[in-house]
Formats: structure tokens, C-alpha cells, sequence
């Protein structure tokens, strides 16, 4: 295991084997998206993303609260338009960098996951969250429409959910947020962190190009009529199965045993 610690403390790094560990590290703030925070996050992926001994990505948070989202000290003080047009896009630009990563991003949930803290969960790949996790688009409730974290929730969860959610603002546990759709299983608190690192070295075994090349493709297509979103489908398929990856691992199904992988 290495440790790398982030320039920004608010963010720390540890690689065990091919798996990236992120930990948002505001534990007093309940993880709240600071300024730092959000600048911490967009450098720690933007070096992952070309980081060719990472495979897959957990997203975990210190403390009792996974993230409480934007931090309301800074969102208060500074009332101006100019201000928050540049926070949200700066938002808006970590959250399309997750969604872009070669590698997927499996977050861990332990507490309450608010706001923007959704947002973060549900723009993650995957989302493991213990039985005591939380979450909320509670912005209706102080007279702000959850509007940037609806993009990512309602693309995690059905429409009636989603406005379920950002109408009422209400807080819905581990167990609704799995029947919405927006958690993939539901554990407790203290195997936590073992299930997500188990399902995250598991996708960690498979050919690194394979699931890049996948995760792109299963993003673009959601957004297509299906007419288009299998002529594009069909495309990844052809140009997947000419790959060295693609004949090393029919060869060793065939052969009855591990494929060797080189991620071409």
C-alpha cells in the first residue's frame, strides 16, 4: 500500500495495489465541498485518469458524515453572481471529470450524503452505503432548488423518486435509496470499507482497457434513442473484439484459464 497525501490535506490519497483509495478528509465540516476541497478532488483525478496502475477508484470520507455538501460558509459569504457561476462550474466540472475517468468510481457512504454530497454519491459508478448512510436534496427546505445535484440523482434514480426527493427535501435511508435505484448494496457500518475494496479489486482484475472502453460507451449510449445507441453500440463492439485483450480472453475461456491481460 502507498500513502500519498494530497497537497491539500482536506483530501487524502492511498493506492492499494491497483485500487485508488480517496478519503474527503473535512471530518468537523461533515466533509462539506469547500473551495479546497472540490480543487483537491479535480487534481487527485486528473492525475488518476492517466495513472496507469490504477484500475478502479473508492471514494470514501472520514468522520461520522460522507459529505454535507457545498460549504455554506463560503456559499454565504460571497453573494455574487460572478461567485457562484464559478463555483458551481467548478462543481459541475469534478463531477464530469468522475463520470469521464477511465476507471470506475465506487463510492463508500457511511453517514449523511446532502446536497451535493448526493450528487458526489450518485455521479460515483457504484455506491456501497452502510446501514446508517443518509441522503437528501434538501435545498427546497432553505429556499434553493437542488438543481445541479438533480442531474446527477435523476439520472441515478426514476423521475418520481428524484422529485420525490427535491420536493420534499426530506432525509430517506440506505434502504430507499437502494429501492430508488441510487445504492447498488446496503452493509453494515463496519464492513464498510472491506465490501467496497472487495468489489473494487474484483473490477480491478479485468482488462483496464476493456472497462474504460466500456464505461465510456455505457454513458454515451444512455444518452441516444435506441436506433442510434446500437449503431454506436455495435461500432465499441467491433472495434472492442479487434483488440489484444479481446482475443487473449476468448482464447483463455477457451483454454480454461486466467487471461494475462495487456490492456491493448
Amino acid at each position: 500500500m502507498a500513502l500519498r497525501n494530497s497537497s491539500q490535506q482536506d483530501l487524502l490519497r492511498e493506492d492499494h495495489g491497483k485500487v485508488a483509495v480517496l478519503t474527503l478528509n473535512r471530518p468537523d465540516a461533515r466533509n462539506a465541498l469547500s473551495e479546497s476541497l472540490l480543487d483537491a478532488l479535480q487534481n487527485s483525478l486528473d492525475q488518476i485518469k492517466d495513472d496507469q496502475g490504477v484500475n478502479v477508484v473508492v471514494l470514501k470520507a472520514a468522520g461520522p458524515g460522507f459529505c454535507a455538501g457545498h460549504d455554506m460558509r463560503e456559499v454565504l459569504g460571497n453573494r455574487q453572481r460572478s461567485y457562484y457561476e464559478w463555483l458551481f462550474a467548478k462543481c459541475s466540472q469534478m463531477m464530469s471529470t468522475i463520470k469521464a475517468l477511465p476507471q470506475p468510481v465506487i463510492a463508500a457512504v457511511q453517514g449523511a450524503a446532502m446536497g451535493a454530497g448526493a450528487q458526489l454519491a450518485a455521479t460515483c459508478d457504484m455506491v456501497i452505503a452502510s446501514t446508517e448512510a443518509r441522503f437528501a436534496t434538501p435545498g427546497v427546505n432553505i429556499g434553493l432548488w437542488c438543481t445541479t445535484p438533480s442531474v446527477a440523482v435523476s439520472r441515478s434514480v426514476g423521475q418520481k423518486a428524484a422529485m420525490e426527493m427535491l420536493l420534499t427535501g426530506d432525509m430517506i435511508d440506505a434502504e430507499a435509496a437502494q429501492r430508488f435505484g441510487l445504492v447498488n448494496r446496503i452493509v453494515p457500518a463496519d464492513a464498510l470499507f472491506d465490501e467496497a475494496m472487495a468489489l473494487a479489486q474484483k473490477i480491478a482484475t479485468k482488462s483496464r482497457l476493456v472497462v474504460s472502453l466500456g464505461k465510456e460507451a455505457f454513458y454515451r449510449q444512455a444518452e441516444m434513442n435506441i436506433a442510434d445507441a446500437y449503431t454506436y453500440s455495435a461500432e465499441v463492439m467491433t472495434h472492442n473484439m479487434l483488440k489484444d485483450d479481446a482475443a487473449e480472453g476468448l482464447a483463455a475461456f477457451l483454454d480454461k484459464r486466467q487471461p494475462q491481460w495487456t490492456n491493448s
